[in-house]
């Protein structure tokens, strides 16, 4: 069943509407990354939310919905990071930004990072309408400034398509793989200093691969 995304754009929310989907999509995440989409009901989510379950309804009218917001929210909330991405930007400063700002979600809400990774390892069916329109577009877009930059002489010729996919799966792998992270290294969880310590590492590894100086 494919449902585009985002599912419930329209007016502007009020600041009581915002607040109680917020709520809503916080606890949704939260029951998603641990039960899935077929595990979770709308009960638990309301309960997870302190809403009764009629008032979660009105925001969002079925499971489905309230499942693609969440990934609607992700997805935005990451792109985020990468849309004003210009030709005229330093590369170096552009990648360590990138690098720094998806690290932090991914330590700040590694739950949402699990669900997006869950739904696209089971087929994606939900984002089909999004991945074939303006996402592509999205994509293309950031590819054009890396080959920008290397027709300029200004980093090293690598594949922009392979660039964004290593960019994404090294940042993401803290938040999707914590639990192997930590089991290997002996951890009950990853810290702060952990994460900064791992995009530094992320920093100097990518950029030199690109040519690049990691800004000091």
């Amino acid at each position: 069943m494919t449902v585009e995304v985002p599912a419930h754009a329209g007016k502007p929310a009020s600041r009581i509407r915002q607040k109680n989907e917020e709520a809503i999509i916080k606890a949704a995440e939260d029951e998603f990354a641990r039960h899935g989409f077929k595990g979770t009901s709308m009960n638990t989510i309301a309960l997870n939310a302190g809403l009764p379950k009629a008032n979660l309804h009105y925001y969002f009218t079925n499971k489905l919905g309230l499942y693609v917001a969440v990934l609607s929210n992700i997805l935005e909330l990451w792109d985020s990071t990468f849309n004003h991405l210009s030709a005229e930007d330093d590369p170096a400063e552009a990648l360590t930004r990138y690098i720094r700002a998806k690290m932090e979600f991914s330590r700040r809400q590694p739950q949402a990072s699990r669900i997006f990774a869950m739904e696209i390892i089971s087929g994606g069916e939900c984002l089909s309408e999004y991945f074939s329109q303006d996402y592509r577009t999205w994509f293309q877009g950031r590819a054009n400034v890396f080959q920008a930059w290397i027709d300029a002489g200004r980093m090293d010729p690598v594949d922009p398509v392979h660039l964004i996919f290593l960019l994404w799966g090294s940042t993401q792998h803290y938040a999707d793989f914590a639990t192997q992270i930590c089991r290997v290294t002996g951890r009950s969880r990853l810290t702060k200093q952990d994460m900064e310590d791992a995009g530094n590492n992320l920093i100097r590894i990518i950029l030199k691969g690109c040519g690049l100086t990691p800004p000091l």
